[in-house]
């Protein structure tokens, strides 16, 4: 199995699990320990992105079509790979995103009701097929999600819509957790950011390892 020299992370869940937090402190932790990290997020991470971004969450934007949304966070994907990840990866950086093409299948997929063949082909032409060597999803309670955001007066577009779609994002992303167990670990987010800490180190630590195992056979 021949392997990119550099390691390619994705967090993803629902709103309010404090992913983007882990995110960083696990960024800070591996250049403590001597590591090369990138630390991005999507949509965004470019200069191009955040334009997208700022098009796919402002709250005025309610009238975007499902497909407008769709074909938006792919064209910031495909910018965020060229420009960001795959130079970096290449180079034998680790990578760290806040989201990637999982948040894309769970929201716009299972929450949404778009056919989960379209994204996939679409997905194909925005990344190669290229996925995360690993990705942690923080599990979370929606009702709590939601409440904590509203605690530090976060709110975007997607943030306003309802209970039962963000229940759809949750089980879609435990359904696609399920179907790809080598490369998702699922933390429950409900505990400590301390605990949620030691628990991200411990599965990424574990991961670099393997990854380091395969990269020498």
């Amino acid at each position: 199995m021949k392997l990119r020299k550099g390691v390619f992370i994705s967090f993803e869940g629902i709103e309010g699990t404090g992913k983007t937090t882990q995110a960083k402190l696990l960024s800070e932790r591996l250049s403590d320990e001597g590591c090369v990290t990138v630390l991005t997020h999507e949509p965004g991470g470019t200069v191009i992105g955040s334009r997208i971004r700022e098009l796919l969450l402002l709250p005025e934007h309610r009238e975007m079509s499902y497909m407008t949304e769709l074909l938006l966070y792919n064209a910031a994907r495909v910018q965020h790979l060229a420009e960001r990840i795959l130079p970096a990866v290449n180079e034998g950086t680790i990578v760290i995103t806040d989201r990637f093409t999982d948040s894309t299948i769970a929201y716009q997929g299972y929450a949404r009701g778009i056919d989960l063949s379209l994204i996939n082909s679409i997905d194909r032409i925005a990344t190669g097929g290229i996925r995360p060597d690993l990705t942690i999803l923080f599990d979370l309670d929606v009702e709590e999600g939601l409440r904590r955001n509203r605690g530090v007066n976060k709110i975007d577009r997607l943030e306003l819509e309802s209970i039962e779609f963000h229940k759809r994002v949750r089980a879609g992303y435990l359904k696609i957790a399920e179907s790809e167990p080598e490369r998702f670990r699922i933390v429950d987010a409900s505990r400590p950011p301390e605990e949620i800490g030691v628990k991200v180190w411990e599965i990424v630590s574990t991961a670099m390892q393997n990854l380091k195992l395969k990269i020498q056979n």
